[in-house]
């Protein structure tokens, strides 16, 4: 009944199921009853929309090697052209070391507007202090909302989906090999239903009179991109 009627609140089920000679408390029927999904905010969606140029979303995940290792790596995305804009790996994550990672990443007051970040413990008091210095506003997105950070999620899905999931870790060093070799073909040659089916970095379309479509694997054959080569 809930399902078919979204709309309706427990007062309305339960008098329903009355008339249907069912008596249960409302209690009851707040427990059972299915509540839809609300949609996110529209005023969140704004703010992403309006600030697309001078946000940045900042995130861990995590990866395990073959000896079950569990290294952190954390990424830097920019949303205007879904650019990495810098990524490092480590063992130990502590706010100092973060807070770095943001200096190495802008440089020479190229720093964007707005930071959005999770609620994650290792962003301290170190962190927040030389965020605060270089003139970065953080934007902390609610507890449990990973829908509010969209494009660095999306991003880590697809270096999971697309990436990692084809091959087994060895090493720090080899998770970084590895994941260098990702971000330039990410960058290069995959496109975004967001950039009108461009890539982050621009790529200029090739008319047939150029030459022939050839198969172009990178990464061992992990990636393949397409383009053509004149005869």
């Amino acid at each position: 009944m809930s399902r078919a009627n979204p709309s309706w609140g427990s007062p309305r089920i339960q008098s329903e199921l009355r008339k249907l000679g069912i008596d249960v408390a409302k209690s009851t029927v707040e427990k059972y009853r299915v509540r839809p999904r609300k949609p996110p905010s529209p005023t969140w969606r704004a703010f992403l929309a309006n600030h697309t140029k001078e946000l940045v979303s900042l995130d861990f995940f995590t990866v395990s090697t073959v000896r079950f290792h569990v290294l952190f790596v954390l990424i830097l995305l920019a949303h205007d052209r879904r650019r990495v804009v810098h990524f490092n790996i480590t063992k130990y994550p502590t706010a100092r070391w973060t807070a770095q990672q943001v200096v190495e990443a802008f440089p020479w007051e190229t720093a964007p507007r707005f930071l959005l970040r999770d609620r994650d413990g290792v962003y301290g008091a170190d962190f927040h202090e030389r965020v605060k210095s270089m003139g970065i506003e953080e934007v902390i997105i609610a507890a449990r909302s990973p829908w509010q950070t969209p494009y660095i999620e999306r991003m880590i899905g697809s270096i999971r989906r697309e990436c990692l999931a084809n091959v087994v870790v060895l090493s720090e060093r080899h998770l970084r090999r590895i994941l260098k070799d990702y971000f330039s073909h990410y960058h290069r040659w995959r496109c975004h239903q967001s950039l009108a089916m461009d890539c982050p970095e621009p790529r200029l379309v090739q008319p047939p009179e150029v030459g022939e479509v050839v198969e172009v694997r990178e990464a061992s054959g992990l990636y393949r991109h397409y383009e053509r080569a004149a005869a």
